[in-house]
Formats: structure tokens, sequence, C-alpha cells
């Protein structure tokens, strides 16, 4: 199959929440092996071929953004966060409109688990296949990050709460969902168990 001519397949790091669950404060500052959870998801797309990477920041955007210091990304304030993850994936949206990207892909800020070989295989599949999104999946169960074409854009910054591009994902003809061995893309870090737990089973892997 002929690959497409793609000028740009942009990352967006939502890592704008209240980190509610977490009991130690605020998960995105907690470090593993030394290194903040949000600047390990960061390295991990600066390490793969995304051209580009923007990270949404709103709670305690200061200490996130220094823990994002030194690394080659933009960043995007979100005011609004509070009022849940779309409006993060709005702000994604609107910098990857203004930067030419014909795709985006969006990781979360709390899973530093997943690996440069994931995201690679998300890209090659937007390249290479006629899919609008893909999910990656491990074990059958669906994960992030996830990638949109810029088809979908106008749908994204329309969506409401915390609901993301679920619906979006669930409804189109040309989702792919391809298999990977990456356990990582459903370590979402919720709680301080979560953390533990997720770092051990990385370890004994």
């Amino acid at each position: 199959m002929t690959e497409r001519h793609l000028p740009g397949v942009g990352g967006v790091i939502l890592a704008a929440g209240r980190s509610e669950r977490y009991e130690s404060g605020n998960k995105l500052l907690a470090t593993l092996d030394g290194t903040a959870v949000v600047r390990q998801v960061a390295e991990t797309a600066r390490e793969s071929s995304l051209s580009d990477t923007v990270a949404v920041l709103g709670h305690e955007s200061v200490a996130v953004a220094e823990a994002l210091d030194g690394l080659s990304l933009s960043i995007r304030h979100n005011a609004q966060y509070a009022t849940g993850q779309s409006t993060s994936v709005r702000h994604g949206v609107e910098y990857a409109r203004s930067a030419g990207w014909d795709a985006a892909l969006f990781l979360l800020g709390d899973m530093p688990f997943v690996r440069v070989e994931t995201i690679e295989a998300l890209i090659e599949t937007y390249r290479t296949e006629s899919a609008t999104i893909v999910v990656p999946t491990h074990g059958g169960t669906r994960g992030n990050p996830v990638l949109f074409d810029g088809c979908h854009f106008d749908a994204l910054a329309s969506v409401s709460g915390d609901r993301g591009g679920r619906d979006i994902i669930d409804t189109n003809e040309k989702t792919a969902f391809i298999e990977v061995s990456d356990p990582g893309i459903r370590w979402d870090i919720d709680t301080d168990d979560d953390f533990t737990e997720f770092a051990d089973r990385r370890d004994g892997l």
C-alpha cells in the first residue's frame, strides 16, 4: 500500500488534571527512577518520530512546567482544566491546527510506562493504512495513547466533560485497533497503590 505523505504527526500531552484520587499530591510530579511521571511521558514522546509535541497544563502548572524544563516541546495553559479533560483536548486541537499537523497523538500525562515502540506502531499504522483513528490494545483491551487524523479535529473540539474522544472512536468507521505487546497502554496512575503496582510490574517484566 502506498504510504501517505505526512508533513507531521504531533503529540499532545494532557497534563492538566487535579490528581484528586492520588493521596500523595500531584501524581504527575511523583518520581519514577528519579524522574517526574509527566517528564517520562514527554521524554518518550520526544524520543519517538513525532514531529512536534505540546503539553497542556492546568493544575499546579508552574510546578509541572518546571518538571518539563529543558525538553524540546511547547506548553499551553488551560485555565478551564477543572471542568474536564475535554477542555485540554480542545487546547491540543487548537495547537495542532496552528502548527499544521495532519494528525495528533493524544498522550496522558499520568501514563509513563508507554513504550516508544508503541508510539511508532501507531504512527506507522496511520501512515500505511486507511485508518483515521488508531487505538492500541493489549490482551484485547484498548488503551492509550490514541492517534486522530485532522478530519476529527472539529469533533474533538466539540466534546465536553471527561469523555475525551471515546464516542468518536466508537462511531468512526475507519478506527484501527492494533494489538501491541506493551501493558503500559493500560497503566494510568490514579492512586498511590497504582503507582507502586505498575512500577513493580514493570520491573518484573
